[in-house]
């Protein structure tokens, strides 16, 4: 027979039931051979005390249902002894899960042995960890959305209000001329501007983060896909006083993605480098293959970013100047989204800078399919 199927609790209970009749038998055996001997092979003194109460139950109740009643409790004694140990493994596991069904407090169970109590306990250790965790990210689910309220409301408040101050302005007229009106009526324009901008940044920062549509991936031509999105921000460039430069290491970069979406997220890491790159007068973008990766850079030669900040410049509405000007930096969410969709494809994203230049890395899988 296995040995692991007789180290069950059925067995346990089975050999434990065994040894309580063998050893209630032993004793039942041994405490007739005393009885016999002290009455019959060792007869006492008939006024002994002892010797009058054991020939008062023998005459009345008879020696079957005492021995009865001493084999049941005997049973009893020795059942309880030889399964003290599960019971009391049981109890402790029982009450694990107790303290485990206390919200948000951990408890872990010794495993003990390696029967069905064992696997128990183990199983209910990895149904807390699982709780915690589950726990843990409700809380940091919690906080990420009051930080989203707030970060949101500040910076849908900032241009709203500028919006309403100038067209009150307005509105109780107060310009003298047309072209104070005109120019008044410009700066609301632009301010409205900025926050149509930050409202389709929340919409797509929210539905690439919570998954949005499923993507539909095809075999994209990487090398091909970079040049043209180039030329696109070239009008941009030149606006900023800046050129674009390829730096291409490879003679094919096939990989499997959306290129609509694809094209959001180095949309903005261009802006992002030229943004911050003006004072270098260009940006270049780098196409490599390393082992069996596809390595996309965007660099520019404007400030460095701190060393503080490079930990944190994915996360929504976070900017590496402390100010909120959506001038300087931008809505705050543009890095956030391309790293959500960079991380779709399977990719993953990352920053270095120096005192030369600021790179932005992405990676992705080489697509497996054939030509």
């Amino acid at each position: 027979m296995n040995a692991k199927y007789i180290s069950t609790i059925r067995w346990k209970f089975i050999w434990a039931f065994m040894l309580s009749v063998l050893s209630g038998a032993i004793l039942l055996l041994g405490g007739y051979r005393l009885v016999n001997a002290l009455l019959y092979l060792n007869p006492s003194p008939p006024s002994a005390a002892y010797s009058q109460l054991l020939r008062w139950v023998i005459n009345h109740i008879g020696s079957v249902p005492v021995m009865t009643a001493a084999g049941i409790l005997s049973f009893l004694f020795f059942f309880f002894i030889f399964t003290r140990k599960i019971v009391s493994y049981l109890e402790e596991i029982t009450r694990g899960i107790q303290q485990i069904t206390k919200l948000g407090e951990s408890h872990r169970i010794e495993v003990r042995t390696a029967d069905e109590l064992g696997m128990l306990a183990e199983n209910i250790n990895i149904m807390s960890e699982r709780l915690q965790q589950s726990l843990l990210e409700e809380r940091k689910a919690v906080e990420a959305k009051n930080e989203l309220i707030t970060g949101v409301s500040h910076d849908l408040r900032t241009p709203l209000t500028s919006i309403l101050g100038y067209l009150e302005y307005i509105e109780q007229d107060r310009c003298r001329e047309e072209t104070e009106l005109r120019y008044y009526v410009d700066i609301a324009y632009q301010k409205a501007q900025v926050l149509r901008k930050l409202i389709d940044d929340l919409f797509e920062y929210t539905r690439v983060n919570n998954g949005g549509l499923p993507l539909v991936p095809e075999r994209l031509d990487l090398k091909a896909f970079m040049r043209q999105l180039a030329e696109e921000a070239v009008p941009e460039l030149t606006r900023a006083g800046m050129t674009y430069q390829m730096v291409d290491e490879t003679e094919s970069l096939w990989i499997d993605a959306a290129p609509y979406e694809l094209l959001r997220a180095y949309e903005n890491l261009i802006a992002n480098a030229i943004r911050y790159g003006r004072d270098g007068k260009r940006i270049e973008i780098g196409l490599a293959r390393e082992g069996d990766e596809a390595v996309v850079r965007i660099s520019n030669f404007g400030e460095r970013i701190a060393e503080r900040d490079l930990p944190h410049i994915f996360e929504r509405f976070y900017r590496a100047e402390r100010s909120r000007s959506q001038y300087t930096g931008g809505s705050g969410l543009g890095l956030a989204i391309a790293k959500g969709i960079v991380e779709r494809h399977q990719g993953v994203i990352s920053a270095a800078s120096d005192m030369y230049r600021t790179d932005f890395i992405t990676r992705y899988p080489l697509s497996r399919n054939p030509s």
